[in-house]
């Protein structure tokens, strides 16, 4: 009887190494994931701010275009 309670302990042990292999490695993978989806975030920040919208250069653009504006209206 001995022999099988050490045998069932064994096995258990494996059992639970095995599995906390595969967490170690699940866990890996998610902070690898992590990083990269802080890397596309920080690009998608970088491609948003570079195209915004132009409100804050639309009135000077329009206020330097009012001559050519101005000589369409009398054609």
């Amino acid at each position: 009887m001995e022999t099988v309670a050490w045998f069932t302990v064994i096995i258990a042990g494996l059992i639970i190494a095995a599995t906390a292999l595969g967490l170690a490695r699940v866990i890996l993978h998610l902070v690898a994931i992590k990083r990269t989806l802080g890397n596309l975030l920080g690009g998608v920040e970088v491609i948003a701010e570079k195209t915004s919208t132009l409100p804050i250069v639309l009135p000077s653009v329009n206020e330097s275009l009012r001559p050519v504006r101005e000589f369409a209206d009398t054609l």
